[in-house]
C-alpha cells in the first residue's frame, strides 16, 4: 500500500514538473510573438517609454504611410513647401544643378540621428542652437535629458553630433534615401539682420569682430579710425551689406554660414527635404516633427525669448539707410531663398 502511495506521489511529481515546463514554454513563445509585433521598449530620462527597435516604424514611413492618418493643416502646409521647392528646382535647373556631384564638404550641416532615423540641415539664425540641443537630446543615448539644461556653447561642439559628411558614399546614399530629412528657414533679410545684430553688435563676439569686422571697416569706410582697423567692433549694416554685394568677396571666399544661403547650406535641388519647417511657425512645426519621431509626448522643442528676437519691424528699420542700388543687388543675391521657401518680396524694399 506505502509502495503504491509513492509511485502516485512520483507521478503527481513529474506530471507537476511537465505541466510547469510546458507552461513554461508557452509563456516564451507568446513573449517571442509579442516581441516580433510589438518593438523592444527602453525608459527614457522622463520616466516615459520611446521606442528604439530598428523594427519599428520610422518617421520617414509615419509621414507619409501614416499609422492614423488625420490629414490636418500642417500636414498640407508641409506638402505645399515641398512643391514650391520641387517648382523652384525645374525653373532654376540650369543654375541650381551646374554642379550635381556634391563634396563631402557640402553635407557638413547635415545633422545624422541614427537611433530616430533622421536628417536635420542646421541653418545657422533658424533656432539651430535649440535644434542641435533637442538633437543631442535625442542622439545622447541617456546622456542629457532636458534640451535647455545643455549650454548654447556645447550644443555648436562639432564632436557633438555626427554630420553626413563623416560616413562612407554607401552609408550616405542610404541615409538620404531611408531617413527623413528636414530644415527650417526664415524670412531671408530678418535672418541677415539677425546675424549682423548677432555677430557684430555684441561685444563678446570679438572672433567675428577680428576675422570679418576689420576687412569690411578696411574696405568699405573712408577714413577708418586706427582703433577700428584694428579691433573691427563697430562695423555699421550699411558697410556689412556693401561687404557682401562686393563681387570680390565673393570671388575670395564662401560666405560665413550665418549669412550663407539656405539653397547653398542644405542644398535642396541636390537632396530632397520631406519637410520645411518655417521660423514663423517653429514650435508648431518642431513638435510635429518630434511627433513622427515617436518621442512628441517625453520631449517638446525649448520656447525661444521673443523679446530678444529680430522681427520684420526691426529688419524694415535697418533697410531704410541702404540704397535702392544695394537693396536691389541684395536682394538679387538671396531671390533663390525667397522664391524657394515662398517669402513676399518686403513691402519696405526699394528695388531700382
Amino acid at each position: 500500500m506505502k509502495l503504491g502511495l509513492l509511485e502516485i506521489m512520483r507521478m503527481s511529481r513529474k506530471c507537476r514538473m511537465v505541466l510547469a515546463t510546458c507552461l513554461g514554454s508557452f509563456v516564451l513563445v507568446i513573449f517571442y510573438f509579442q516581441s516580433m509585433l510589438h518593438p523592444v521598449m527602453r525608459r527614457t530620462p522622463f520616466g516615459m517609454d520611446i521606442c528604439c527597435r530598428k523594427g519599428s516604424r520610422s518617421p520617414l514611413q509615419e509621414l507619409y504611410n501614416p499609422t492614423q492618418y488625420e490629414f490636418s493643416s500642417t500636414e498640407l502646409a508641409h506638402q505645399v513647401r515641398r512643391n514650391q521647392v520641387a517648382q523652384t528646382c525645374r525653373a532654376n535647373s540650369a543654375r541650381s544643378r551646374k554642379r550635381r556631384v556634391l563634396t563631402p564638404d557640402d553635407l557638413k550641416h547635415l545633422v545624422v540621428d541614427e537611433d530616430h532615423e533622421m536628417i536635420y540641415c542646421y541653418v545657422p539664425k533658424v533656432a539651430c542652437t535649440n535644434w542641435k540641443r533637442v538633437m543631442m537630446v535625442l542622439t545622447g543615448r541617456g546622456k542629457y535629458s532636458d534640451p535647455m539644461e545643455i549650454p548654447a556653447n556645447e550644443a555648436h561642439i562639432s564632436s557633438n553630433l555626427k554630420t553626413l559628411n563623416q560616413y562612407s558614399i554607401a552609408e550616405i546614399n542610404h541615409r538620404l534615401k531611408n531617413y527623413l530629412k528636414f530644415m527650417f528657414v526664415r524670412e531671408p533679410f530678418e535672418r541677415l539682420v539677425s546675424a549682423y545684430r548677432n555677430k557684430f553688435t555684441r561685444r563678446y563676439n570679438t572672433s567675428f569682430h577680428k576675422r570679418y569686422g576689420t576687412k569690411i571697416v578696411r574696405r568699405q569706410r573712408k577714413n577708418a579710425t586706427r582703433e577700428s582697423l584694428r579691433s573691427g567692433s563697430d562695423v555699421k549694416f550699411e558697410e556689412f551689406t556693401g561687404y557682401l554685394i562686393d563681387p570680390h568677396t565673393q570671388r575670395e571666399e564662401p560666405f560665413n554660414e550665418h549669412w550663407e544661403t539656405v539653397y547653398s547650406l542644405c542644398h535642396p535641388c541636390h537632396i530632397h527635404y520631406d519637410l520645411i519647417g518655417k521660423y514663423e511657425t517653429l514650435q508648431e512645426d518642431a513638435n510635429y516633427i518630434l511627433r513622427l519621431a515617436g518621442v512628441g509626448d517625453y520631449i517638446k522643442f525649448p520656447t525661444y525669448a521673443k523679446s530678444t528676437r529680430t522681427t520684420d519691424e526691426m529688419t524694415a528699420q535697418f533697410f531704410q539707410n541702404i540704397s535702392s542700388t544695394f537693396q536691389t543687388q541684395l536682394f538679387n543675391l538671396y531671390k533663390l531663398d525667397f522664391v524657394m521657401f515662398n517669402y513676399s518680396v518686403p513691402s519696405y524694399l526699394k528695388l531700382a
